[in-house]
């Protein structure tokens, strides 16, 4: 029987209707509409694409979206200027600086100088100690979205085996960190395979629940999957030919899986709704009844 399929963007939808609506009451309560600002620095075709999206979705919530573009030879002391300058205003509550960096940029010093509480990405070491530590702030937003559309598919992850395929800063080790959290969404048992880990096909059949974070097209196939397993696919690749794919082998995964998210239309949108609820929090921490 094939796998159950996950719907991301209705639920990422409905998120970005709740989230709207709240920014509306709080701009009517306190006064204060939320304000995030992305910045750019170059012209990578994809990250051109993902600011827009995000610049478009702040908009459609009714805050106030900013995209500062900046040259790829921008120097780093300039970068790191701009940034002081989008921490001390207090209009700005929320700061993304899009990934990646050109390469004369240290991404480490740009990521540590937004300010924690400015930080809707979640990759400040201060916001990912706080998660590391079980009280999490800001939470990156792959992950965060992740654990949203388990905890509304109903997917129980209380003492299940979860496999993390993937260590990255910006999903795996997050990802890690959230299922290991107390409470609903967490209290896994987590093990977090790597490009040294021995024999991860082996591992990944012992998954009740897969999270797919490889970065390879396709790499997963059925017999990576224990049958019944829930997967869960982060991966968007394009093919020749412009066909749209995971980290996984859908067609064949499907077939073993009891639920699985597609590509497109899983994981993705979910991030622009994890983003502006992120953006949101921080709004409400600077509001005058926030401190009142």
């Amino acid at each position: 029987m094939p796998a159950e399929v996950i719907d991301g963007k209705a639920l990422a939808q409905r998120i970005r209707r709740e989230v709207a609506a709240e920014v509306a009451e709080l701009a009517r309560r306190t006064g204060v509409i939320p304000g995030l600002t992305v910045i750019l620095v170059g012209d990578d075709p994809a990250s051109q694409v993902y600011v827009g999206s995000k610049q478009k979705a702040s908009a459609a919530a009714g805050m106030n979206g900013t995209v500062l573009r900046l040259p790829a030879e921008t120097p780093q002391v300039e970068l790191l200027a701009t940034i002081d300058r989008l921490n001390a205003d207090p209009a700005v509550h929320g700061i993304l600086v899009q990934l990646p960096l050109p390469r004369h940029i240290d991404e480490r010093a740009v990521l540590e100088r937004v300010a924690p509480r400015k930080d809707v990405d979640g990759f400040h070491p201060v916001n990912f100690g706080l998660l590391a530590q079980g009280a999490p702030r800001f939470v990156p937003c792959t992950p965060l979205g992740i654990r949203e559309l388990l905890r509304d598919a109903q997917v129980e992850t209380r003492g299940i085996h979860a496999v993390v395929l993937g260590r990255s800063q910006l999903v795996g080790k997050p990802m890690a960190l959230l299922l290991l959290q107390k409470g609903p969404g967490g209290d896994a048992t987590v093990t977090v395979c790597h490009t040294a880990t021995r024999d991860p096909a082996a591992l990944a059949r012992q998954a009740d629940l897969l999270i797919v974070a490889m970065g390879r097209p396709e790499q997963v196939t059925a017999e990576w999957v224990k049958p019944g397993a829930v997967v869960v696919d982060v991966g968007i690749h394009k093919r020749d030919g412009g066909r749209i794919c995971g980290d996984v082998d859908f067609a064949s995964v499907s077939q073993v899986a009891s639920r699985i998210t597609p590509v497109p239309g899983g994981v993705g949108p979910m991030t622009v709704a994890m983003l502006l609820r992120n953006t949101l929090q921080a709004a409400r921490g600077a509001a005058p009844s926030a401190s009142a």
